[in-house]
């Protein structure tokens, strides 16, 4: 990936675990608390979070969307690849990455013209 500043689609892929009872504890951590921060960042462009059942409880991703690194830099500070999780994140996972991937977005389609299913 170009480590310069130059405008770009970049995803930022973080994974965790957690337990089934504390999944939702999870998610309302992110849409509460760390979605209304980022959606006040500059070249902030939106996040998903997906999960699945797993032998070890309920493993978790979280992808977010991003103009450029200088944005990244905005939220994550100089180390880019350092995972940004609070305290209260912290105590409803049971394992987290403590580093997170960048990838620049090659082909991303979005439908604008959807037909009902047969």
């Amino acid at each position: 990936m170009d480590n310069g500043d130059r405008e770009h689609m970049i995803a930022r892929i973080w994974s965790a675990q957690t337990t089934p009872a504390q999944a939702p504890a999870y998610a309302a951590h992110l849409q509460h608390h760390v979605l209304p921060e980022l959606r006040g960042l500059g070249g902030y462009a939106g996040a998903v979070l997906l999960q699945r059942d797993a032998a070890q409880g309920v493993e978790i991703l979280v992808i977010t969307w991003w103009r450029s690194l200088a944005a990244i830099r905005g939220f994550a500070g100089t180390d880019l690849d350092r995972a940004v999780v609070a305290d209260e994140a912290r105590a409803v996972l049971t394992q987290f990455d403590r580093r997170v991937r960048h990838y620049e977005v090659v082909v991303q389609d979005t439908p604008t013209n959807r037909s009902p299913e047969p």
